[in-house]
């Protein structure tokens, strides 16, 4: 059962754009059995996952992450790359959150644990993978459960872990997103770590933005993924954002709005106060991003 602060986005199929250049069916047919031949192969090496040290099982998930761009058609773009580079020291890695490949595109880059919700676990193969690297699940749906989250959270950051967190805590469009919740923030102060921000962003073919690969409304991931299979070109960027040193920030709510602002900045969105559709959700900040020069 849902309670007043359980995140919601106001973003559904209404928000997805057009236009965007497409592949054939053939292209199609043959990403499907590309990204199904990924997984099958997936399935079969993961019981040795469990029987693997940490560095195969990362090297794996990269493995993994980049077949899974590969077979859709995606490409990464990389922008700050040695920002993700193993430091010996965990960090609290967050971002916007559109779509469940933004997760795939981290672990393609640098493989590190996550903090996602607990269905996630119930995802045909990508979630018993997610298991098997460390991932801390989280029960949305009860309050009660956060305190522990944050604290099993903040001793994996000790622990010299990154994780990654969309503190967003849903899916948006990608041309709006949402406010950074300050909650997880605290694992961070209490970890003593730095916060490392990072921007994502879907451009397709013709190098413009695209709300089509997003993770929204009440689609399954089936619908997410044939959309994203029939895009030709498309691209998503990631952008490594400069870290927020431990103690920059008074407090978790200014933690969260340094990170917010700079994944903002990145990404040239402005905030507008809005109410989202939810009865019983809070009000929330909806950001839309600025109109640019057509090229």
């Amino acid at each position: 059962m849902s309670h007043p602060w359980t995140p919601a986005s106001p973003c559904g199929t209404g928000c997805l754009t057009a236009g965007e250049p497409a592949s054939g069916p053939l292209r199609r047919g043959v990403r499907y059995l590309a990204v199904t031949a990924v997984l099958l192969g997936t399935v079969t090496v993961a019981p040795l996952l469990a029987l693997a040290g940490s560095r195969v099982r990362a090297y794996v998930l990269r493995l993994v992450s980049a077949g899974v761009l590969r077979a859709l058609g995606v490409r990464l773009r990389v922008h700050g790359r040695a920002g993700l580079r193993a430091t010996g020291r965990g960090a609290l890695v967050v971002s916007n959150h559109v779509s469940w490949l933004d997760i795939v595109a981290l672990n393609a880059v640098r493989p590190m644990r996550a903090l996602a919700k607990k269905e996630v676990a119930d995802w045909p193969v990508l979630g018993g993978l997610a298991v098997r690297g460390g991932t801390i699940l989280l029960d949305r749906e009860r309050l009660s459960a956060l305190p522990g989250t944050v604290a099993a959270l903040a001793s994996a950051l000790r622990d010299g872990a990154q994780v990654s967190v969309n503190p967003e805590g849903t899916t948006w469009c990608g041309l709006a997103s949402g406010r950074f919740a300050p909650a997880v923030f605290q694992a961070a102060i209490d970890g003593g770590v730095p916060v490392r921000p990072v921007a994502l962003r879907f451009l397709d073919g013709r190098g413009r933005e695209t709300t089509r690969p997003a993770f929204i409304g009440t689609e399954t991931l089936v619908d997410s993924v044939r959309r994203v299979a029939g895009l030709r070109g498309l691209v998503l960027e990631l952008r490594v954002c400069p870290e927020i040193a431990p103690g920059r920030a008074d407090g978790r709510r200014e933690l969260a709005a340094l990170a917010e602002d700079s994944v903002r900045s990145a990404l040239g969105t402005t905030g507008i106060p809005v109410r989202t559709r939810r009865r019983t959700a809070r009000p929330a900040a909806l950001t839309v991003r600025r109109a640019q020069p057509s090229s």
